[in-house]
């Protein structure tokens, strides 16, 4: 619960934002199940590959500040599935490239309509359209930040 206080608490801060996360990432990871079949993280790797075709699995890494093996286990979960594959990487053998395949795509646009429509109704009832949009500009200048000094990045 947030701080009564008009000093900002950092702690407060920190276990509301994180306890955020975590419902709202279960309450998608519900929605996503229920009518896809997959989960966030899945949904989350998918969209990213849509958006950035030819990916490696070092990019995804990065982008979701996650370790390479864990990254490269997920792909491997989804390539069973058929909704991505690995292509040859012209540029080094020793890594492939990560697409989409036309069942992944459509995986994917089909999951997009149902995670936009839970994040607006979990998000706007609340916060209304100037809070959301002010919530987005804080969190996407914090985020530029961390990432811009490689802050919480995995070691492996």
């Amino acid at each position: 619960m947030a701080s009564k206080s008009s000093v900002p608490d950092p702690v407060t801060l920190f276990t509301d934002l994180v306890r955020c996360e975590t419902r709202l990432y279960n309450a998608l990871n519900d929605r996503l199940r229920d009518r896809h079949g997959i989960v966030t993280s899945q949904y989350e790797f998918l969209h990213y590959l849509r958006e950035h075709p030819g990916s490696r699995v070092a990019d995804l890494a990065t982008e979701f500040a996650i370790g390479i093996g864990a990254t490269s286990k997920g792909m491997d979960r989804l390539e069973r599935q058929g909704w991505v594959a690995r292509r040859p990487n012209p540029a080094d053998r020793r890594s492939s490239l990560l697409v989409l395949t036309d069942e992944g795509r459509r995986l994917t646009d089909a999951a997009e309509q149902t995670f936009t429509e839970r994040v607006t109704e979990l998000i706007e009832p609340t916060l209304g359209t100037t809070r959301t949009s002010t919530a987005m500009q804080t969190f996407a200048l914090l985020r530029t930040t961390l990432e811009r000094d490689q802050i919480g990045m995995p070691t492996g």
